[in-house]
């Protein structure tokens, strides 16, 4: 027989035993998380907002204002750095925070507060060269899709380009040993375009993924110059080796090699820390686990009569 929940089904005592269960140390201490020092916990709007205006920063004209002349860029752009600085600054530093061992007063240490400014400048500092690469990535897409009229088209539109912003920022700030931030800007862009990519992947000059949708790369993939990749590739871990106490071992090299102007077509899986030379060519749906030499191609093995 249903319980009737009016207005006077549930009482107080009932709700406060569901609060003293919820409160008790073997339920909360499991998912509990304070930061040292009391810090806020990053915020995923500012981050957005951050991401918002370093698109507008690499890509003027495409993104930001609607009308932003030649002759007053700089303004525009040194207000704008201005402001991602700071954005930045005081995200980092809660990163920082949420990985921080220290005690937990009611301030950020100023270890932490030091960090974040320092990282957020060494990040300031990288954005030419990111724009350099994410300019090479949208002639790339331009060069490599037949579809695609001009690198701007791709730069607007294309999925792949959003995820490689993303990816870009977020290695810098990764190689930079940032905790947490560089790991939510990948998501966003993940969870925006289906295109699964580590901020610690190593990404080299002229990268396009074409359509892009269940693209997985690795944290400890490296990937050339002029690599391109279809829908659904997978570059993965084949095994995850353990330690003594049982944990899985972090950070060793676990993930593909690709070399330079490889391409892979849609479907294909490759695990592991083999190595696919220069210009091979890997055909769709095939699985990978052993080295592929340079030029060559690789495709399933047709169906005999």
């Amino acid at each position: 027989m249903s319980k009737n929940y009016d207005d006077k089904a549930v009482t107080m005592p009932e709700l406060d035993a569901v609060v003293e269960r919820l409160c008790h140390p073997s339920s909360l201490d499991i998912v509990w998380h304070r930061p040292a020092q009391g810090a806020a916990m990053p915020s995923l709007d500012a981050l957005r907002e951050i991401m918002e205006r370093l698109r507008a920063a690499i890509f003027p004209g495409y993104f930001g204002p609607a009308r932003v002349r030649r002759e007053s860029m700089r303004y525009h752009l040194s207000a704008n750095l201005d402001s991602i600085y700071h954005l930045l600054s005081e995200q980092i530093m809660r990163g920082f925070c949420f990985s921080c061992e220290g005690g937990q007063a009611s301030e950020p240490c100023a270890a932490c507060k030091n960090r974040g400014a320092a990282e957020a400048l060494g990040f300031m500092e990288s954005l030419p060269e990111i724009r350099r690469l994410l300019a090479g990535d949208a002639q790339a897409a331009y060069e490599g899709d037949p579809a695609a009229t001009s690198p701007g088209e791709t730069i607007f539109c294309y999925p792949s380009m959003r995820a490689m912003l993303h990816h870009r920022i977020a290695h810098v700030l990764y190689r930079l040993k940032v905790p947490v931030i560089p790991r939510i800007i990948s998501e966003m862009a993940h969870s925006r375009t289906g295109i699964d990519i580590h901020p610690g992947a190593t990404i080299g000059e002229d990268f396009f993924i074409d359509h892009g949708t269940g693209v997985v790369i690795g944290e400890t993939s490296v990937l050339g110059r002029g690599c391109r990749l279809y829908q659904g590739v997978t570059l993965g871990a084949l095994s995850f080796p353990k330690n003594a106490d049982g944990t899985l071992t972090k950070g060793i090299p676990r993930h593909p090699v690709l070399e330079d102007n490889v391409t892979v077509y849609a479907g294909a899986t490759i695990l592991g820390r083999v190595t696919i030379g220069s210009g091979a060519v890997i055909g769709g749906n095939v699985w990978i686990t052993d080295d592929v030499p340079a030029g060559a191609r690789i495709s399933q093995e047709k169906p005999h009569a």
